[in-house]
């Protein structure tokens, strides 16, 4: 299979639901984790209301397979910021596998050092998902808390990180998400 797709030591995902379910994503060995299908679909169906027509950034985008799911079931465009050569690559092979490069914006950055340069109104919803041991959700989530850069924040991370409060948390397996929801004025 690493013939076919010129990127070695892959392994395949799917698209799970929407325009483009079963259809493959790969994603590169190594010290790459992508998020499980299963926790990819509870966290979609979480925020199913927020997607159609949303913007999106999926912050330590990996594969892309979380953003691109998000454009699968609705999501208008998803900015992927991503550092990492070798999910780099196959997050660039995806895109263009799926013919979304319109749709699809890839910045090669540090996920903290995006966030300063995000402009109002910002995006509907972030999806984050850092490597689950580097503390980086919680400074992730108190950046959003002091000003927010999304409507919505989606966390991903081992079942027992702790995150600043004002998030709705559910488990999945070994796998916390948490989401925070920006406050309207109305509300």
């Amino acid at each position: 299979m690493a013939g076919c797709t010129g990127i070695p030591h892959i392994r395949l995902m799917r698209i799970i639901a929407g325009r483009w379910a079963g259809r493959e994503l790969v994603s590169p060995g190594g010290r790459v984790r992508p998020t499980s299908e299963e926790v990819r679909d509870a966290a979609l169906r979480w925020v199913q209301d927020l997607l159609p027509g949303a913007r999106v950034v999926d912050l330590f985008a990996g594969t892309g397979a979380v953003g691109l799911e998000a454009l699968s079931r609705g999501a208008e465009s998803v900015d992927f910021v991503e550092r990492n050569p070798a999910a780099l690559h196959a997050l660039k092979a995806n895109v263009a596998g799926l013919r979304v490069t319109r749709q699809t914006r890839i910045f090669k950055k540090d996920a903290l050092g995006f966030l300063p340069g995000i402009r109002p109104p910002g995006y509907d919803l972030a999806f984050v998902d850092p490597p689950y041991t580097s503390g980086l959700a919680a400074r992730v989530a108190e950046e959003w808390k002091r000003a927010p850069f999304a409507r919505a924040l989606l966390v991903e991370t081992a079942r027992d990180a702790v995150l600043p409060p004002g998030g709705r948390r559910r488990i999945v397996g070994d796998t916390s998400l948490t989401l925070y929801r920006r406050r309207t004025p109305a509300e």
